[in-house]
């Protein structure tokens, strides 16, 4: 029985409150900053006030009738003057605005704790930046860490979240090892449980250490700014990148930096391997993949774990197939690598020729592998062949016929992919809570930060080619028949799925039309599928394929 899908509300006055808060405190700073001279006054005054009554309540009675007739031959005296009202007021207002100010008074260096802490910090220190040989050694037992460490910051704990400091020319900085070695140290005297980020300066011999906040969990999935052959991988730090897109997230629009993937026949990394454990938003990131495709292209969906993951977008325009069992899986993949093969002939055929590429060629064809692994166990176990093997095609000639392949499985199952599959997905992403030596064989590169223990679903590293390691947080993206997700983030992806248009309960309303991203429509198939009927290849269905349901029903 098919699920029906969730009901849309109308929101709620969340976002119109939160605006109109956000709106009062805005106010209420101005209006701080302008009255801030009358305040200062008012507070002085009120300050002279009380310290005048204390000193009457101080005068013995017998001193208080010769003290008021002082006070009242003073004012007399005042205001028979020229100029004197005058001038006692602006002397009762300079006194105020004296008596009113802020007096708080401001740091200018480390407390007690915070100077042991440092001074603790120095000293560990001291074994891995001094030698024997250095007659004027910048870390020395007993000396002051003030030589050796610059600008700090601490929290409000106490701990340190930003340290600055000098090392020697001969410390061995181009050796991973000693720096891992120093980054250990420096995390676990600083606290843990929080990641770090060390910045080594090896030209001015300088480590800058710096806690970098959590990145936010709170965008779900949505339609990004972007254009055809961008696909946003998910958020990381501000510092990172120098791109910001507009999100929405807890009922405000704000901008936030993406890690983008870029994709196409100029692309440097046209295929992606995700890893992670299991849990750690791997088989999100590809629902969030397939959902910025579809707009532009088609999909192919195998999913190895059947665990219904993306029975969602079966029947949905521009899914070509959604495929779970192994036969399936195979019928797909070897109709991906036909249809990868027609399209690099029918592209030399019009480069040839001078004509521009046909539309359906251009189309992009994305292939999403989820799980690999249970699929190649299943085929090693039936003596059969690995669906991985079918990749071989698009993945080595994918980028010239606009097919793109993207590929998730578990970071401990890493050893069923196919070594085609490494070798051809420059593009890396690991999720989950990883030690750093995992995560540097699954992206190639060390991350610059210390991996912790707990992460929220959705969180890992990224790296795009050979560039840096990045943060990376995947924008939530569940399964909308999931019922352990929250409304919300349900209907964010219902809502950007393709409707189905055989389904009544998912049709717009009279008058609107439904958008149909679907595939460029084939010619109908006459004879063998292959490029030798017509020069095109069906589609799954037409090629011999059964549907999703079908296979299911068979293999059941």
């Amino acid at each position: 029985m098919a699920r029906r899908p969730l009901p849309r509300i109308l929101s709620s006055g969340t976002t119109r409150l939160t605006r109109g808060r956000a709106m009062a405190r805005t106010a209420a700073d101005s209006a701080s900053d302008v009255l801030h001279p009358l305040i200062t006054v008012s507070r002085g005054l009120r300050l002279l006030a009380v310290s005048a009554r204390r000193k009457w309540a101080g005068t013995p009675k017998e001193r208080r009738g010769p003290a008021l007739f002082l006070v009242a031959a003073c004012v007399l005296v005042l205001a028979l003057m020229p100029y004197g009202p005058l001038l006692a007021l602006v002397t009762v207002m300079a006194l105020a605005a004296w008596k009113g100010r802020d007096r708080t008074p401001k740091r200018t260096g480390p407390d007690e704790a915070e100077t042991r802490r440092l001074q603790a910090l120095y000293d560990a220190l001291v074994p891995y930046f001094s030698v024997p040989e250095d007659p004027d050694p910048l870390y020395a037992h007993g000396g002051e860490w003030g030589a050796a460490f610059g600008d700090h910051a601490f929290d409000d704990e106490g701990r340190l979240t930003r340290l600055e400091l000098s090392y020697p020319p001969y410390f061995a900085d181009g050796d991973p090892g000693a720096r891992a070695t120093v980054e250990r140290l420096l995390h676990a005297k600083s606290g843990r449980g929080r990641e770090c980020h060390f910045a080594w300066d090896q030209e001015a011999n300088r480590l800058v250490m710096s806690v970098l906040p959590a990145l936010s969990t709170s965008i779900a999935a949505q339609r990004f700014v972007t254009v055809p052959g961008e696909t946003v991988l998910g958020f990381t730090d501000d510092t990172s990148v120098q791109r910001t897109v507009p999100v929405t997230a807890d009922g405000e629009t704000h901008q936030e930096p993406p890690v983008v993937w870029r994709t196409g026949p100029r692309s440097t990394e046209p295929h992606l391997l995700v890893a992670g454990r299991p849990g750690a938003g791997a088989t999100s990131l590809l629902r969030s993949v397939a959902l910025q495709a579809l707009p532009h292209g088609d999909v192919v969906i195998v999913e190895g774990s059947g665990a219904g993951e993306f029975a969602s977008f079966a029947g949905r325009p521009g899914v070509l197939a959604v495929e779970s069992a192994l036969g399936g899986a195979l019928a797909a993949l070897e109709w991906t690598a036909r249809e990868t093969e027609r399209r690099l002939v029918a592209a030399n055929a019009a480069r040839q020729a001078g004509h521009p590429l046909p539309e359906d060629v251009k189309r992009p064809l994305w292939v999403l592998f989820d799980r690999p692994s249970v699929l190649a166990h299943l085929a090693a176990a039936d003596g059969g062949r690995d669906p991985q093997q079918l990749l071989s095609v698009p993945l080595r000639h994918g980028r010239a016929a606009g097919v793109t392949v993207v590929v998730a499985d578990h970071v401990d199952a890493l050893d069923w992919v196919e070594e085609t599959v490494k070798s051809h997905t420059p593009a890396r992403v690991a999720l989950g809570a990883l030690p750093a030596d995992v995560v540097e064989s699954v992206l190639g590169a060390p991350p610059h930060t210390t991996p912790v223990p707990d992460v929220p679903p959705g969180r890992g590293y990224a790296r795009l080619g050979v560039s840096e390691v990045l943060r990376v947080q995947v924008p939530a993206t569940p399964d909308p028949y999931d019922d352990a997700a929250t409304d919300a983030e349900r209907r964010a992806v219902l809502a950007l799925l393709p409707r189905r248009e055989d389904d009544p309960a998912e049709q717009p309303p009279a008058g609107q039309a439904a958008a149909r991203p679907g595939p460029a429509e084939p010619a109908e198939p006459v004879g063998p599928v292959g490029p030798e009927a017509d020069g095109r290849t069906a589609p799954p269905e037409r090629a011999g394929m059964a549907a999703p349901a079908t296979v299911a029903a068979a293999e059941g």
